[in-house]
């Protein structure tokens, strides 16, 4: 194998040249079910990772060939005295496994994996911020911020809660990275599956011995008003009977205040009004829509005088919604 081939295992499993077996089993556990082509149809680049651990993986579980690696890097292979070594060839020492119950390699990864059901493919965008330091990618003082894996070549990722309000307009975050302490800026517009990107804040690669990234995947917290829909925002807004027969203008909160909503007469409890450019902040620019949910809601105590009205309403009332239902029937 020529120098330029080579491959560093331990920094395409994200473990140090000192990981116990255990350690480098976990690893590659992770790694192999984040790249499986179950998980990831169709997916060259995913396809690609997975083969790469895998072999990483195959030559650092076996405690013979990673030895020889240690010792002769880039010319293990040329060094290794075991020739013709494979599956189907007799019971092999790698890592405590007997690979020779196995017909190929795959089919032991089947096995130490224990099987994997399809999921869904992720798609990712990205957007860079004003600063140049961050970007978004689409598809989590030190509050609010969890490490949650770390990745080959010194990256790693968190998850960071963020309120609405801090999503919406953009917050600076102070977080505890291990033993550091950075100041990071959320730009306008992060929302759930959005990745915050941070450049030379990862760890530093076993391979290249240069500073990755770190990744923060966003979380929200729950809003009491607002909620996702797609990239708009929704919203359900109530209003009276009398305001769905004869029409209204309401007062309808958006995030930058009230505006005022003409709503049409003869509106159906569930129907959807749109209003456009009251969303949420688009990273490229713009604004997305907000979406306005009506419901009907009848008065829960009405007056006597209410309950006049509504009594000659129903007694002069000519149409009937449950006429169509007269000729349901099995």
């Amino acid at each position: 194998m020529a120098s330029t081939d080579f491959k560093d295992y331990y920094a395409i499993l994200g473990v140090g040249k000192t990981a116990s077996a255990e350690e480098i089993k976990k690893a590659f556990r992770k790694l192999a079910l984040k790249y499986h082509p179950d998980r990831n149809p169709g997916d060259k680049v995913a396809e690609a990772r997975f083969k790469e651990v895998s072999e990483a993986y195959e030559v650092l579980s076996d405690s013979e060939k990673r030895r020889k690696y240690d010792q002769f890097g880039q010319y293990w292979r040329q060094a290794s005295s075991q020739a013709g070594g494979g599956f189907g060839r007799g019971p092999v020492d790698f890592g405590g496994v007997d690979f020779g119950r196995y017909s190929s390699f795959e089919e032991f990864i089947s096995d130490l994996l224990g099987g994997l059901g399809g999921g869904p493919s992720t798609r990712t965008r990205t957007y860079r911020s004003s600063n140049g330091r961050s970007t978004y990618q689409s598809p989590g003082g030190g509050t609010g911020f969890n490490t949650t894996t770390q990745s080959t070549g010194g990256d790693r990722e968190a998850t960071i809660r963020l309120t609405f309000t801090e999503a919406f307009r953009g917050v600076q975050k102070r977080l505890n990275v291990g033993s550091e302490i950075i100041d990071v800026r959320i730009p306008p517009g992060a929302k759930p599956g959005s990745r915050v990107r941070v450049r030379g804040k990862g760890n530093i690669s076993a391979y290249s011995q240069q500073r990755g990234d770190l990744y923060l995947n966003v979380d929200l917290e729950p809003h009491s008003f607002f909620a996702f829909d797609g990239d708009n925002l929704l919203c359900e807004v109530p209003i009276t009977p009398d305001e769905a027969v004869l029409g209204a203008e309401i007062q309808v909160p958006t995030p930058d205040g009230l505006v005022t909503m003409k709503v049409p007469s003869g509106i159906r409890g569930g129907q959807t009004l749109r209003l456009r450019g009251k969303g949420w902040v688009n990273p490229k620019g713009g604004r997305t829509d907000q979406l306005v949910k009506i419901a009907i809601a009848t008065p829960p105590n009405p007056t006597p005088v209410e309950r006049e009205y509504y009594d000659k309403i129903r007694k002069s009332r000519t149409y009937n919604p449950r006429q169509h239902l007269q000729t349901v029937h099995l």
